[in-house]
């Protein structure tokens, strides 16, 4: 939320300098700056190289390993040394299809071992706002090749998918269960990926 916040407070601060706005400008810049003080005060473990969540009321950071420890890297607020942990830390997420969502099968559809579309497309753009090319491309030809894998055996595009399996395969336990058909998010997430492959890559996505 705070990376979604930050991105959103610099891209007004962006507008009202094209809007010849300067104070809006100036308020802008310093909300976001402000930001991301708070967002490497309360967020960042520089331990284990990843950021997470906060809990205000406990007073206490979370130590729940997600994937979106990459939308800093999204949004451009992670320093070169952050973002450089984070790369070191996609092996606790990294599967064969993707990115699972966490490190934990609690059998929530927002869990490992599912990988969901907007989330492989932030991490990846994100990987590549910091240069990480090769990562980039690793983790969306994963996720490029296994939703197009499923396409040819059922002739579907899936809502989310499992990372592990390679496969629309999903028990989920708690939250929505049902697996949606022809889900737009993926459909999209599909095309830009694919995009911004370079071509000898994609040439290796059609190998049956």
């Amino acid at each position: 939320m705070n990376s979604l916040l930050y991105k959103a407070e610099k891209d007004l601060a962006k507008m009202g300098h094209e809007l010849d706005r300067p104070a809006d400008t100036k308020e802008w810049e310093r909300r976001a700056t402000q930001r991301k003080q708070l967002i490497d005060r309360y967020l960042w473990d520089s331990k284990r190289g990843l950021f997470f969540d906060y809990d205000f009321e406990a007073g206490t950071r979370s130590t729940y390993e997600y994937v979106t420890t990459l939308y800093p890297l999204w949004a451009g607020l992670a320093t070169s040394e952050q973002a450089q942990a984070v790369w070191r830390n996609l092996k606790i997420f990294e599967q064969p299809g993707g990115l699972a969502t966490s490190s934990v099968n609690s059998g929530d559809q927002w869990d490992y071992p599912y990988g969901w579309a907007p989330l492989q497309l932030l991490a990846v753009e994100g990987l590549r706002h910091y240069g990480n090319n090769s990562d980039a491309d690793r983790i969306a030809a994963k996720s490029l090749s296994m939703v197009l894998k499923t396409f040819r055996r059922e002739g579907t595009i899936r809502e989310k998918y499992n990372v592990v399996t390679g496969s629309s395969d999903a028990v989920v336990v708690a939250g929505y269960q049902t697996n949606v058909t022809g889900f737009g998010w993926t459909n999209g997430v599909f095309l830009q990926l694919l995009h911004e492959l370079p071509e000898k890559t994609v040439e290796r996505l059609e190998d049956p």
